[in-house]
C-alpha cells in the first residue's frame, strides 16, 4: 500500500512512493511539464507532471486545474534543492492523480496583491496563504508550550468566567450585556481576581482564554477579543514573579525556533534574534526607564522624535516610548515599579513609596512593546478596601475578593501574556490582527 503522508514528514521518504492529499495553491505551465505547489496543511510541496507519464485527457484536465482545487497526488519522492515549499527541498513526481474538486475560477484571494480591507473581508480563504499560515502555525505551538511549561511546573490550569460582574480594572474599557434578573454583567478582561481565590487552593494556577476589551484603539497592537493566559502563585514576590517569567518566555520562544524553523524562515524572520531569548532578562526600574527615555530625547535631533519622546515622571509609556527603550537591549526587558496611578487598585505598594507599586511589565525587542504585565497583589485586607475607595468601586462586587484577605492571606503575584502580541514579535509581523484566526477590532465583526 502506497503510504498517505504529509507534507511535513516528507524528507523521511525520499526514494519511495507516497500519497498527498491537499489544496493546489499554485500552477505553472512548462509545455509537457505542469508544477503544481501542494499545500496539505502541514506544508507545500511541489508536485511536477509529465505529459508523457498521465493519460493524454487527465494532463489537459492538469494543465487547466484552478487554483484551490483539491487533489489527491501519488508518486515518488525526490530531493531537489530548488524545489520551493516549506519546508521545501523535495518533490513529487506525478504518478496519479485524482481531481477531487475544480475549485470555481474566480477564486478570490488570486495570486495577486489585495488590499486589506480586502484581504480582512475574505479572511477565511486568506487564511490559507502561505503566510498566514505561518503564521498560525507559530502561534499553535506558541499556545502548546505555554500549556506544556506551566503544566510541567506545578501550575493547575483553572477556567475562570467570561461573564462577571464587575470590572477587573474599571468598567470603561468592557462590553456590557443585561444579565436576567440581575442587572448588568461584563464580558471578562481578565480572569485574575477569581485565580487569585483559586491559589487558596491549589497554590500555583492558570487560566487560559479569550479576553474581550471595548477600547476604541485603532493602533496596531490591539483587538477587541483576543487570548490571554494567566498564571497566579501563592507566596510568591515580584523578584520570585520575574524569575518565573524569564524562564516561562525562555521556554516558549525555544520550543518555537526548535518545531517551526521553516514557518519562521518562510516569513523572513530573522532567527538570530529570537535566538538570544535565554534566560537572564535584563531589569530596569521605571525611575531609570525615564531616565533612559529622556535622555534618549535630548540626543536626538528629529523633532518628531523628540515630540514623540515626551515623558515626565507618573505617566505610562506609550508605543514610541517602549520601542525607544527595547532598542537598547537584545532580550525582553522588565520594567518594574510603575507610578500607582496608572496600574490597576489590586497592586501592591512599593515600601516607603506609595506613589510606585510592584508591578512589572516585560517589553519585547525590536519594538514589539509590553507582552506581560504583572505585580505582586495586595495582601492587607484594609488597603484594599482604601484602594476601591480610590478607585470608586463597589464593595458589594468585590466581597468575595476582600474575603480572601481576611481568611490565610498571604504574598502573592500573577502576570498575564497575551498570546496575539507574543505571535507578533516571534512572527516579526507588523499588525497583531494577523495573529489570530479571525481578528476582531472596533471595526470589524466579519467573518
Amino acid at each position: 500500500m502506497t503510504p498517505i503522508i504529509r507534507v511535513e514528514q516528507i524528507a523521511d521518504y525520499v526514494g519511495q512512493e507516497v500519497t498527498v492529499r491537499g489544496w493546489v495553491y499554485n500552477r505553472t505551465d512548462k509545455g509537457k511539464l505542469v508544477f503544481l505547489l501542494v499545500r496539505d496543511g502541514s506544508g507545500f510541496v511541489q508536485c511536477v507532471a509529465f505529459k508523457g507519464d498521465l493519460e493524454p485527457g487527465l494532463f489537459d484536465q492538469i494543465v487547466r486545474l484552478p487554483q484551490e482545487s483539491s487533489v489527491v497526488v501519488t508518486g515518488p519522492v525526490r530531493a531537489d534543492q530548488r524545489a520551493p515549499g516549506i519546508p521545501g527541498g523535495f518533490e513529487v513526481g506525478v504518478k496519479q492523480i485524482e481531481i477531487v474538486q475544480a475549485a470555481d475560477e474566480d477564486y478570490p484571494m488570486a495570486l495577486k496583491e489585495h488590499g486589506v480591507d480586502f484581504a480582512l473581508d475574505n479572511r477565511h480563504l486568506w487564511l490559507r496563504m502561505p503566510s498566514q499560515w505561518a503564521i498560525l502555525r507559530v502561534r499553535a505551538t506558541v499556545i502548546s508550550a505555554i500549556r506544556e511549561w506551566l503544566d510541567s511546573n506545578g501550575f493547575v490550569g483553572m477556567d475562570t468566567p467570561i461573564l462577571t460582574p464587575a470590572a477587573c480594572e474599571g468598567t470603561t474599557t468592557l462590553f456590557e450585556t443585561p444579565y436576567f434578573d440581575e442587572g448588568k454583567a461584563y464580558l471578562a478582561q481578565s480572569g485574575q481576581l477569581y485565580n487569585e481565590a483559586n491559589i487558596f487552593s491549589f497554590g500555583k494556577v492558570y487560566c487560559f482564554g479569550p479576553t474581550f476589551r471595548a477600547e476604541k484603539s485603532k493602533t496596531r497592537r490591539h483587538l477587541t477579543e483576543f487570548w490571554m493566559v494567566e498564571p497566579e502563585m501563592a507566596f510568591c514576590d515580584l523578584d520570585q514573579l520575574m524569575e518565573l517569567e524569564e524562564q516561562f518566555v525562555g521556554h516558549i520562544v525555544q520550543r518555537v525556533l526548535k518545531e517551526r524553523t521553516p514557518e519562521l524562515k518562510s516569513l523572513g524572520r530573522d532567527l538570530s534574534k529570537l535566538e538570544k531569548i535565554t534566560p537572564p532578562f535584563p531589569r530596569i526600574s521605571y525611575d531609570d526607564a525615564v531616565a533612559m527615555i529622556d535622555q534618549m530625547r535630548a540626543e536626538t535631533d528629529d523633532p518628531e522624535q523628540k515630540e514623540l519622546l515626551k515623558i515626565e515622571w507618573g505617566m505610562d509609556f506609550g508605543a514610541p516610548h517602549e520601542t525607544a527603550l527595547t532598542n537598547r537591549f537584545e532580550k525582553p526587558v522588565f520594567v518594574y515599579g510603575y507610578p500607582t496611578q496608572v496600574k490597576a487598585f489590586y497592586m501592591e505598594p512599593w515600601p516607603g513609596r506609595p506613589e510606585v507599586c510592584k508591578s512589572v511589565d516585560l517589553l519585547a525587542p525590536e519594538g514589539y512593546g509590553e507582552i506581560t504585565g504583572g505585580s505582586e497583589r495586595i495582601s492587607s485586607p484594609d488597603l484594599l478596601v482604601e484602594r476601591l475607595d480610590q478607585h470608586k468601586l463597589p464593595h458589594e462586587a468585590f466581597k468575595w475578593y476582600l474575603e480572601l484577605r481576611r481568611f490565610g492571606s498571604v504574598p502573592h503575584s500573577g502576570f498575564g501574556m497575551g498570546v496575539e502580541r507574543t505571535v507578533s514579535w516571534m512572527c516579526g509581523i507588523e499588525h497583531i490582527r494577523e495573529a489570530i484566526p479571525f481578528p476582531r477590532t472596533i471595526k470589524r465583526v466579519y467573518p
